[in-house]
């Protein structure tokens, strides 16, 4: 069985993450969503909350588990036997510290890296961005699933 993980914070997923996942579960027999746990961050999200959402848009895929995890991803990898991560590459500036990190779990494990060239669309899309746009009002529809822009409009409502 061929599997791969998409790890990252996901914070909240949006449409770019999504892409690649999508991409990725039609190429893996098994998509992990690794859910990273950074204990020096706090999210808007919860993990719990974050791992909800993402289960439930990408239900349709039919060949993804999501899950959280603290540490290594190497180390994750290797409790789940899955050789590959997948990862988007939006920028240059991207595949430098990727690459990086490719070449470091690699060298740690022997886990390939697969960079998978964002759509475009999404080249500029970062959790970070839609959070700081949705918190100041801007319009993130078409930035993010609607479960969850639901969820965001929920969580940024002014009292």
């Amino acid at each position: 069985m061929r599997r791969a993980v998409c790890p990252g914070s996901f914070d909240p997923i949006t449409n770019g993450h999504l892409d690649i996942i999508a991409r990725a579960s039609k190429l893996y027999d098994v998509v992990h969503v690794a859910v990273m746990i950074n204990q020096s961050k706090r999210g808007l999200f919860e993990i719990e909350e974050r791992i909800d959402l993402i289960r439930q848009v990408t239900a349709e895929f039919g060949n993804v588990e999501v899950e959280s995890f603290h540490g290594l991803l190497v180390d994750f990898c290797k409790e789940r036997d899955i050789p590959a991560i997948v990862k988007g590459l939006r920028a240059v500036s991207d595949f430098d510290y990727e690459l990086q990190m490719a070449q470091m779990n690699n060298g740690l494990s022997g886990v390939e890296t697969l960079f998978v060239p964002t759509n475009p669309t999404y080249s500029f899309l970062s959790s970070s961005l839609v959070k700081e746009v949705a918190t100041w009002g801007g319009d993130v529809a078409h930035l993010v699933p609607p479960v969850v822009l639901e969820a965001l409009r929920e969580r940024l409502k002014k009292d």
